[in-house]
């Protein structure tokens, strides 16, 4: 893969480009306005992320989350085109790519939870295990319904992914000029695809991210092979998939902690415990002969001591201080300093990787 072909500013609908144009955006810039002017991201703002059916103006919704996933997919890749380039990864690699993939991924983190219904992986389910009920006493002019329909619908039914029906929005559902969707470009299209597969080659056992779930609808098919022919990802991951999935890992995982303090469904020394019974574990997992002695030591030089000493700085500060909620002060503020480090983290770990990234043989998440 190069980046050259990548980096497609080609879309499903092409349109014929004047030859005098006020409009110095470009073509990423374009979608980014797009996205953010359209009726199905606003739509994200009546979904919540975990707690569902909530009074609480406080915790996240989808589209909270999703602008947040879209802030650290950004700076995901303003870290990693810096390192391509400082480190010589990849001599095609120019500053005008850093910024495209900075608008890229700043325009996936939009995107990436479009498609989920409400309830999220609950509702995924609930679809799933309702086709997987009722799909073969569903009746059609007096026939089975199933015996019309070809063996990828019937396990897109079985199978169903937000992933994929968020493709298929942006695609086509998303009424915006034509049945062509946002009409958004391909490079875009290819970075939201988390998994590039047919829901008849779901295979979770294989040992390969992009196997896990399904990627497109049988609908979709001709969208889905336009898009890989246009970059030639020959049935692989884009790379900046990779970024994205981050990104979006990144803002559930802490976030989730800082919304169930908010809601007092865990408190701050119970966090706190958590994280100081975790950190002994590992250590004497790891050194099992180690004297009671030298334990307190090993766990200020680990990496859960290190959150543990941050966390527990946050709220002597506060207390210090005298800040009414000294727990969420502590909470929120270490919540942000975990963020940077795992951004940075993830930056590194795609270095590191990238040339089996490139190659298409980099199996994980």
């Amino acid at each position: 893969m190069n980046w050259k072909k990548l980096l497609c500013t080609e879309r499903i609908r092409n349109f014929q480009k004047s030859t005098v144009s006020r409009d110095l955006r470009t073509e990423f810039e374009k979608d980014y306005h797009r996205i953010i002017g359209s009726a199905s991201f606003r739509r994200l703002q009546d979904k919540t992320q975990v707690f569902p059916l909530d009074k609480s103006d406080y915790v996240r919704t989808r589209l909270t989350h999703s602008l947040e996933v879209s802030s650290f997919a950004k700076s995901l890749a303003q870290n990693v085109g810096e390192k391509i380039i400082q480190e010589k990864k990849d001599s095609d690699f120019t500053w005008k790519n850093k910024e495209d993939i900075s608008n890229i991924l700043q325009c996936a983190g939009l995107l990436h939870d479009i498609g989920n219904p409400p309830f999220g992986h609950f509702g995924e389910t609930t679809i799933r295990e309702w086709f997987k009920k009722n799909l073969n006493i569903l009746e059609y002019k007096g026939q089975k319904l199933e015996e019309y329909l070809d063996p990828q619908m019937v396990q897109d039914f079985y199978n169903f992914e937000g992933n994929a029906q968020g493709l298929r929005l942006v695609t086509k559902l998303h009424f915006l000029v034509d049945e062509n969707g946002m009409n958004l470009t391909k490079a875009l299209l290819a970075t939201i695809i988390k998994y590039p597969v047919s829901s008849l080659e779901i295979n979770k056992k294989s040992g390969n991210i992009k196997t896990k779930k399904m990627g497109y609808f049988y609908a979709d098919r001709n969208n889905f092979e336009n898009i890989q022919d246009s970059m030639e990802l020959n049935g692989n991951r884009h790379p900046l998939t990779y970024l994205l999935e981050a990104a979006d890992d990144i803002a559930y995982k802490t976030a989730d902690i800082e919304d169930s303090v908010e809601k007092g469904n865990i408190s701050y020394h119970q966090l706190m415990r958590e994280l100081e019974e975790r950190c002994t574990k590992s250590i004497l997992l790891n050194n099992p002969f180690l004297e009671e002695k030298d334990l307190e030591t090993k766990v200020m030089e680990s990496q859960y001591g290190r959150l543990v000493s941050v966390l527990k700085h946050k709220y002597e500060k506060a207390i210090k201080n005298g800040y009414q909620k000294p727990e969420i002060y502590a909470v929120q503020n270490w919540v942000v300093s975990i963020q940077g480090s795992l951004i940075f983290a993830a930056s590194d770990n795609f270095i590191k990787n990238y040339d089996e990234i490139m190659d298409g043989t980099y199996k994980y998440d």
